[in-house]
C-alpha cells in the first residue's frame, strides 16, 4: 500500500522522476487481486499491460498473455490511483499478438462501428458486412476491439 504515497512523496520532494517505483517488493496482492512480478518486457513503462483489468490506466497497444501477473508495478499503481477495474470485456475478450488491423482505407472507416467482418459484437456495425471491408476498417476496429466491444470470430 505504500506505492499509493509514493507519488505525493516525490512530489513534495521535487524529485518525481528520481522516485519512480522500478519494482515492487513485498505483497503483490491487493483486494484479493494477485498483481505477479515485473517479469514482462512491458514493466514500469507507466502504463498496466496485463489484459485482466480495463481503464484509463491501461496501455493502447495489443494486450499479450504473457503479461498477466508480469506487470505489477504499472497496474498496481494504476489501480490504487483508481484507474483500473477489473472484470468486464477486458478480461473475456480475446488477448492475442498477431491481430492485423490493416489499415482505414474503407468506405466507412472512422464511423465509430466496425465494418470488418473478421469481427463480432456489439462494437460491429448493423449494416452488411463486405468482403472488401477485410483490413480496411482499422482504426474502427481497434478502439472497439481494445474496448471488449468486438471480437475475432
Amino acid at each position: 500500500m505504500a506505492l499509493r504515497h509514493l507519488p505525493a512523496l516525490c512530489a513534495m520532494a521535487g524529485m518525481l522522476a528520481a522516485c519512480q517505483p522500478t519494482s515492487i517488493s513485498g505483497s503483490n496482492v491487493v483486494d484479493g487481486i494477485d498483481f505477479g512480478d515485473d517479469s514482462s518486457e512491458w514493466a514500469n513503462d507507466g502504463e498496466c499491460d496485463d489484459p485482466r483489468f480495463r481503464g484509463p490506466g491501461m496501455t493502447e497497444t495489443t494486450l499479450l498473455r504473457s503479461d498477466i501477473r508480469a506487470d505489477a508495478t504499472d497496474c498496481l499503481t494504476a489501480y490504487l490511483d483508481g484507474q483500473l477495474t477489473t472484470g468486464g470485456p477486458a478480461t473475456s475478450r480475446q488477448v492475442t499478438t498477431s491481430v492485423d488491423f490493416g489499415t482505414d482505407n474503407g468506405d466507412w472507416a472512422n464511423d465509430g462501428e466496425c465494418d470488418d467482418p473478421r469481427f463480432k459484437g456489439p462494437g460491429m456495425t448493423t449494416t452488411p458486412l463486405l468482403r472488401e471491408d477485410v483490413r480496411a476498417d482499422a482504426t474502427d476496429c481497434r478502439n472497439a476491439y481494445r474496448a471488449g466491444t468486438i471480437t475475432l470470430r
